[in-house]
């Protein structure tokens, strides 16, 4: 049986009847390049656009992570805010004023030590709530030894007291201090929460 023979495609006969290859070895070589050069160029293309979507995904990522840290701060913050204002409302309500009447017979008396520098022997007219008399009028007499006259208004709020002597007149108003710092605190807390 005779040897199988297989037909060439890539090499052409001549006329001299040697066979030459239809394409050169150099067209060879550029086109191995080429496709080389084609090949990196699509890798790195597709590269890139990987790196960019990996960039895109880390930024999308890291944003809702901080939103979410942003809604559970103000969460937490919202939920402490809560949480003091039964007891800053309290305080507000009942120490405030405890302490405002504690400071007023002291008050008082910062209020009257610059008058009395302008006082020759005229009386210091002092008109209070009856409630806090004896407190202020206790400190005043045994810190400045100054002739007072006490008046009394039930109509004055305990923490508010005038000053007169002569046409000079001032006035202390804890009453109206606590009422603000009170209304503040309330303020604070409708509008934080």
């Amino acid at each position: 049986m005779p040897a199988l023979r297989l037909e060439v495609f890539d090499t052409a006969s001549t006329d001299d009847g040697s066979n030459r290859p239809l394409v050169e070895a150099t067209a060879v070589e550029e086109a191995k390049v080429a496709g080389f050069e084609q090949g990196y160029t699509a890798g790195w293309d597709d590269a890139v656009a990987a790196q960019q979507g990996d960039q895109t995904r880390i930024r999308a990522d890291l944003a809702r992570n901080l939103q979410s840290l942003a809604f559970t701060f103000q969460d937490a913050r919202a939920h402490v805010l809560n949480s003091i204002r039964p007891l800053m409302l309290e305080m507000t309500n009942r120490l405030l004023p405890a302490i405002a009447r504690e400071a007023l017979a002291p008050t008082v008396l910062e209020a009257l030590t610059p008058l009395a520098e302008e006082m020759v022997d005229a009386p210091v007219t002092l008109v209070l709530n009856p409630a806090v008399r004896g407190q202020v009028e206790g400190l005043l007499a045994e810190a400045t030894g100054l002739p007072i006259v006490v008046e009394e208004e039930p109509s004055l709020p305990e923490g508010q007291v005038y000053l007169r002597l002569g046409t000079a007149e001032a006035s202390v108003d804890l009453s109206q201090v606590t009422a603000d710092i009170a209304a503040a605190v309330r303020a604070f807390f409708t509008l934080k929460t």
